[in-house]
């Protein structure tokens, strides 16, 4: 099937995460930006606090479209250690590389949130939400870095994902969670009718009408 878009996406999905309703315990964190909105819908649907997880990959210099980690939102570092002792990364540019991620990922935790806090999922069920699931690898980091923030179960959630990366996360997660898994996948923009890029705006819109909504 194809989703109009991610409004109607984040609705069906919230169909699959139902028995999550209504619990003092869940929150839910999206990966900006697409994943925000699909994040808001499952929140509404659940009656959960919403909040982003900010993920940035740290790429190689020289090669930035090879990762050697990732870093997380709450200052979480996860090192991909076979990469950095196969090209033997110098802990200094490794250090540096950091200091460049951490402060473009703390620039956009503001932009997203502004002067609400982070959502704590210490103890918590976190359930982790993107559009859609391709390789996983993003989505791999940040299970990965909220695993250091000590919830009680971690949750990731998609409406499309191809069925290998399903698989292979569910060694990392208590739970995975893929509506549909279209074979052959090809690429998440291909179900969705209306893949319009979410924009900054938008995340911060949909994030602040979420904590009045958990307010009220």
């Amino acid at each position: 099937m194809r989703y109009q878009d991610r409004i109607e996406a984040g609705r069906l999905l919230a169909e699959r995460l139902a028995k999550y309703k209504n619990r003092p315990d869940v929150v839910i964190l999206a990966l900006p930006r697409g994943g925000v909105p699909v994040g808001f819908e499952v929140a509404q649907a659940l009656n959960a606090p919403l909040d982003v997880f900010v993920v940035r990959k740290l790429g190689v210099p020289g090669q930035e479209e090879l990762a050697m980690g990732a870093i997380a939102s709450g200052g979480v570092l996860v090192l991909n250690e076979e990469v950095v002792q196969m090209l033997r990364i110098p802990d200094a540019l490794i250090e540096a590389t950091v200091a460049k991620e951490v402060e473009e990922l703390e620039r956009r935790e503001r932009l997203y949130r502004g002067d609400r806090p982070r959502l704590d999922a210490r103890d918590r069920v976190a359930i982790l939400i993107d559009d859609g699931l391709a390789t996983g690898s993003t989505m791999r980091a940040a299970a990965r870095a909220l695993r250091r923030h000590h919830p009680s179960r971690v949750v990731v959630a998609a409406p499309v994902a191809a069925s290998s990366t399903c698989d292979e996360l569910s060694n990392e997660v208590d739970e995975v969670i893929c509506a549909e898994t279209p074979e052959p996948f090809y690429a998440i923009s291909l179900w969705y009718r209306d893949f319009t890029q979410t924009t900054d705006d938008q995340v911060r819109e949909l994030l602040a009408q979420s904590a009045r909504s958990i307010a009220a």
